[in-house]
C-alpha cells in the first residue's frame, strides 16, 4: 500500500512539473503568452508541494529516485502532447532510469 501510494505520488508530481514546464515552453518558445507561462510557473510550484508527501523524510532519496519518472515521463508527455516518436534508445533508456529509480526509492533497508 506504501509503494502504490508513492508510485501516485510521484505520478502526480510528475504531471506537475513536466506539465508546467511545457506550460511554460509553450509560453515562450510557441509565443502562447503570459497567461501559459503563469499556469506552468503555478503547476511546477505544485509539483514541489507533492514532492513533500512522499512517506520517506529524504529528500535527496525522493528527488533522485523522481528523477527516473521525470525521464519516462518526459519521453511519454512528448509522444501525446507533441507527436514525439521515441527509438529503442529512448525507450531503453527511460526503462534504466525506472529500474534505477526503483532500485533507490523500495529497495529494503535495515533501518
Amino acid at each position: 500500500m506504501l509503494v502504490a501510494r508513492s508510485i501516485a505520488l510521484f505520478v502526480v508530481a510528475a504531471l506537475f512539473e513536466i506539465g508546467g514546464a511545457w506550460l511554460v515552453w509553450q509560453g515562450v518558445r510557441e509565443h502562447k503568452g503570459w497567461v501559459w507561462i503563469g499556469a506552468g510557473v503555478v503547476a511546477l510550484g505544485l509539483y514541489g508541494f507533492v514532492a513533500t508527501l512522499q512517506p520517506d523524510a529524504h529528500f535527496g532519496r525522493i528527488l533522485a529516485a523522481y528523477g527516473g519518472i521525470f525521464v519516462a515521463g518526459s519521453i511519454a508527455w512528448g509522444m501525446v502532447a507533441d507527436g514525439y516518436r521515441p527509438d529503442r534508445f529512448d525507450v531503453l533508456g527511460a526503462l534504466v532510469c525506472l529500474a534505477g529509480m526503483a532500485l533507490i526509492m523500495y529497495a529494503p533497508r535495515g533501518r
